[in-house]
């Protein structure tokens, strides 16, 4: 699958091993990845792994994952997935970017891209997301997306951190536009 997706600023990718060692900079930064539930990663094999697996995914003809590298001024610098459920209906998005990237709205603008990408050409209409409940910048690329609060629980165990954690979900839904 050769898809390219630009926005202003950004062009997403799909993400494989060429991006190995950009990749593991922010996937193994524990700064970088203190909210998340399955980073940060333990070594660089652990990332190969990862981007390997994505490759692969990539290759299906109805992949059940999209993860997509999000490229700035020919930078990569972060990433940006989404997660077919419910029949393809529906999709859980994820972002990360490098903290040197942080506060500059490329979360949000990567996010949005990816939308309304599924939404026109593979006619998803509704997305949920979750996070750290004290992941401020997270949630807030969430309300920024259009999401609204839907669900908060503990149980959350984040990679870094022993403790049980609180989650917050976001939802949306999207009125389908295919094919404009």
């Amino acid at each position: 699958m050769k898809i390219e997706i630009k926005t202003e600023r950004l062009v997403l990718k799909p993400l494989g091993i060429e991006y190995l060692d950009t990749v593991h900079e922010y996937a193994s930064d524990i700064e970088n990845c203190r909210y998340m539930c399955y980073l940060p990663n333990a070594d660089l094999d652990e990332t190969r792994d990862f981007l390997l697996s994505c490759e692969r995914e990539c290759e299906k003809p109805e992949p059940e994952f999209f993860e997509f590298a999000v490229i700035y001024d020919e930078k990569h610098i972060g990433a940006v997935s989404a997660t077919l459920y419910h029949d393809g209906a529906e999709a859980e998005l994820g972002w990360i970017i490098n903290k040197k990237y942080w506060g500059m709205g490329f979360a949000t603008e990567a996010a949005r891209a990816l939308i309304d990408y599924l939404s026109k050409e593979h006619d998803i209409n509704a997305f949920v997301a979750h996070c750290d409940s004290e992941n401020h910048a997270s949630y807030r690329v969430m309300e920024k997306l259009g999401m609204k609060r839907s669900g908060e629980w503990y149980g959350r165990k984040n990679r870094s951190s022993d403790e049980d954690r609180c989650e917050y979900q976001y939802k949306m839904k999207k009125t389908l536009t295919k094919g404009v």
